[in-house]
């Protein structure tokens, strides 16, 4: 006995009617989604560059809606059960030919259909034991990314308090050489601007105080006579 008809499958479904595309062209990216869970298939649709891409997210958009609108359903539990594309209206056009020929036109079109249902609970167990995994390695990776960066920060801060350190004491030699180089500048200027005394003004200094104490014998002398 056979299934039941592409049409006639259960779950819930969204469906996008005389879209100008050929169906053949639809089926290419229908064929990447059709059984996989909803997060895979847009993430597939997001990283195809095909035109079908586009249409066939904002259909599968559309079905997840009506699931968790209309039948109550959890979108991270869905998953594409079927994906078809028909062909719908033809448009015939032609264009000139050679010796008063006409060569056909066909503008196809198509009805996209995409539908969605509840992951049974062994694929249900499976997706949310690797979305835990996911979780948990995606958070280790934060919290070892965040540690390095903290660590890379307290070395930086480091070198830099050291570096202050240094340029501190750097300027504190600096200084302190600075004023060493003006006191002996200042000592070596007293000492030349000092008037040298030579050998001839010092006897004259000598013989003037001879003089002077001749003086004053000549002075206590007479004075002394006088007394008498």
């Amino acid at each position: 006995m056979t299934g039941p008809k592409t049409n006639e499958r259960p779950g819930t479904r969204a469906t996008l009617r005389g879209y100008h595309m050929s169906a053949s062209k639809a089926r290419v990216v229908l064929d990447l989604v059709r059984g996989e869970d909803v997060t895979t298939a847009r993430e597939i649709l997001a990283g195809t560059t095909r035109e079908a891409a586009d249409v066939i997210g904002k259909v599968l958009a559309s079905a997840v809606a009506n699931a968790v609108n209309n039948d109550g359903m959890q979108a991270e539990e869905l998953y594409v059960s079927a994906a078809y594309a028909d062909e719908g209206v033809t448009m015939k056009r032609f264009t000139p030919r050679a010796r008063g020929r006409a060569g056909k036109i066909r503008k196809r079109s198509c009805h996209i259909t995409v539908v969605v249902s509840r992951l049974d609970e062994d694929r249900l167990e499976i997706l949310r034991a690797a979305r835990s995994a996911q979780a948990s390695a995606s958070r280790t990776r934060r919290v070892a990314s965040s540690r390095r960066r903290a660590d890379q920060q307290a070395s930086l801060n480091k070198r830099e308090t050291a570096a202050e350190v240094a340029e501190a004491a750097e300027i504190e030699a600096s200084l302190a050489e600075a004023e060493t180089q003006d006191t002996e500048a200042v000592e070596i200027e007293a000492v030349e601007t000092e008037a040298p005394i030579s050998d001839l003004e010092v006897a004259e200094a000598d013989e003037s105080v001879v003089a002077d104490s001749t003086d004053d014998e000549t002075v206590s002398e007479n004075t002394t006579e006088e007394t008498k």
